[in-house]
């Protein structure tokens, strides 16, 4: 082909158009995604030790799982209030498919305790963080808990944004405290109250009836989300007309679950909302995105109330490829002056456009090759770039010796 000038111009042509056209739509992340193959249950157990759990959920779960044909190992932790039983798939299985089994498959569990929850079964997936974005400032937690739900949902609104997680609050928690001296006036023990409120919190199914306008779905829906409610809850109702709710011999708050966490930003209260990518989301765009919002954002809240970002992982992405470009533009410099200086203009001049022609060509395979830009291909195109530059050097010298 080094004989036939057409066939290397148009090789050119193509490589240089399809490079541009493909960088425009490349997909960017700021690692490589890696698909984890796993499916993980876990199951709240609050109360129980470590060894009551593995005895009441973890043996159950392993027992129900080992008749699932594709799994190829399973790994359990029992800890104090919680069993997490992760299952490892068989290199080539269907891990949508694997799920939905094993969920089936735990969903028949029967023998469960009383007192562990629903088990939860999710395909684990290694996400991407991208920024966070955090509000702060002298107001109280759950102002503070309501201000990060509403960023976050309205984060959730934007097109280039598809996922975010409220991080660094305290999940909430309704507090029901019951003094022992109402118990015994009522001759109640506190089982029975928690037998109540459980009883009377709950949306339950009850079946199908048909009619001639179709089918009708019966559905009691009595789950309590919030402390008043729970307050109104009906303990006692007796026939001679005496009826004691919950509120009257309980203080129920709406209030936090107790952990050692808590997060303070510029030495204030604060809470985050992180931003994941996902698909073909760039992490760039994402940034961008956030920080124009937060900016908007601002100027509707309190002079209390601030925001800011946190943790921009899209920065380091941003700027290897800034220095990528640096070295390219210094690479191009050093070739053309060194070569126009010593040899010749024109040679020069066609030598130094290989270099960029060279790596839109690598730009145009990328997509067929599933390579995306992250910071491990933007590392190796600027120790390929170094290379690079030496052999147009070179290749110049050359070329320059075979005309003579």
């Amino acid at each position: 082909m080094a004989g036939n000038h057409v066939a290397a111009n148009l090789l050119m042509l193509i490589l240089v158009v399809g490079g541009f056209m493909t960088a425009m739509s490349l997909k960017q992340e700021i690692f490589p995604e890696i698909l984890l193959d796993r499916v993980q249950v876990s199951v709240l157990y609050l109360g129980a030790g470590p060894a009551e759990v593995e005895d009441g959920v973890v043996l159950k779960v392993e027992e129900s799982l080992s008749g699932i044909t594709g799994i190829k190992k399973v790994t359990s932790v029992a800890s104090e209030g919680l069993a997490t039983i992760t299952a490892e798939a068989v290199n080539g299985t269907d891990i949508d498919l694997l799920t939905q089994e094993i969920k089936a498959e735990v969903d028949r569990i029967t023998t469960m305790p009383e007192e562990a929850e629903k088990p939860v079964v999710t395909k684990l997936e290694r996400r991407t963080q991208v920024i966070y974005a955090v509000v702060y400032g002298d107001i109280p937690e759950r102002s503070l808990h309501e201000y990060a739900e509403g960023i976050s949902d309205d984060l959730r609104t934007l097109p280039e944004i598809t996922q975010t997680e409220l991080a660094g609050v305290r999940p909430y928690e309704i507090s029901i405290d019951v003094p022992e001296e109402r118990l015994r006036r009522y001759g109640m023990t506190l089982g029975t109250v928690a037998e109540r409120i459980r009883q009377a919190s709950i949306d339950l199914p009850g079946g199908s009836i048909k009619s001639e306008g179709g089918t009708v779905m019966i559905r009691t829906k009595e789950k309590r989300h919030k402390g008043s409610e729970y307050a109104d809850i009906l303990i006692i109702n007796r026939p001679d007309g005496t009826a004691v709710r919950l509120g009257d011999i309980a203080t129920v708050r709406d209030t936090f679950r107790e952990t050692d966490e808590f997060l303070t930003f510029d030495g204030k209260p604060a809470a985050m909302v992180a931003v994941f990518r996902v698909g073909d989301q760039k992490p760039i765009e994402i940034s961008n995105v956030v920080k124009s919002y937060l900016a908007d954002k601002q100027l509707t809240l309190p002079d209390s109330v601030h925001l800011s970002t946190f943790d921009d992982k899209s920065e380091m992405l941003k700027s290897r490829m800034n220095l990528l470009m640096k070295n390219a533009m210094l690479g191009l410099v050093l070739v053309f002056i060194v070569l126009g200086l010593f040899l010749d203009i024109r040679l020069a001049s066609w030598v130094m456009l290989g270099i960029p022609i060279s790596f839109l060509g690598a730009l145009f395979l990328m997509p067929g090759l599933d390579v995306s830009i992250n910071m491990l291909s933007l590392f190796a195109f600027i120790l390929a770039l170094g290379i690079v530059v030496d052999d147009a050097i070179v290749v110049g010298e050359n070329i320059f010796e075979h005309r003579r």
